[in-house]
């Protein structure tokens, strides 16, 4: 009896295998996470630096493709490799950056030419300030439609779609 190996045969015993493994939830297919970290992907974090430079991979021999000059500017990270993180701004300018050049402290970026902030999260509420286009805010508690953020000395509610750095779906206390 001798044996003939049939690639036919094979394919068809991958595929019952791949079957027969529990497959995962909706939820674990969805949410990818990051292999240095752990931590969700993609996520928002902030320039820790005044100046960090964002470089073609994720080495210091790599050349620099883009130099961010804002500091607490919210980036959002879209992979890791070691201590290196992919970030890309709201234009979707970035590169690889060293993990020690960010922050976990959270911020948005207006987005409007002028944002209205309310001392309450609804339209009706009263107006505490006025944010120009591409003020830097930091974030504070998000329901499903607002955010509390706070900037130059002033604190309010902003509608979350009028922010980049905060997922539309996102909750914070």
């Amino acid at each position: 009896m001798t044996f003939r190996f049939s690639w036919h045969l094979a394919v068809v015993a991958l595929l019952l295998l791949a079957l027969a493994l529990p497959a995962p939830s909706r939820a674990q297919a969805a949410e990818k996470r990051g292999q240095a970290t752990n931590l969700p992907l993609p996520r928002y974090v902030s320039l820790k630096v005044a100046e960090g430079n964002a470089r073609r991979g994720p080495t210091l021999s790599h050349r620099i493709d883009w130099v961010f000059k804002r500091r607490d500017m919210p980036l959002q990270i879209t992979a890791e490799h070691g201590h290196w993180r992919r970030v890309q701004d709201r234009d979707g300018a970035g590169g690889w950056m060293h993990y020690a050049l960010l922050s976990g402290t959270r911020t948005v970026l207006v987005e409007q030419e002028t944002l209205q902030i309310r001392s309450q999260p609804d339209e009706s509420s009263s107006v505490v300030a006025v944010f120009e286009q591409s003020v830097i805010a930091r974030l504070g508690e998000c329901n499903p439609g607002w955010c509390r953020i706070s900037s130059g000395g002033y604190r309010g509610w902003a509608p979350k779609k009028a922010l980049w750095g905060v997922a539309p779906d996102e909750l914070r206390d």
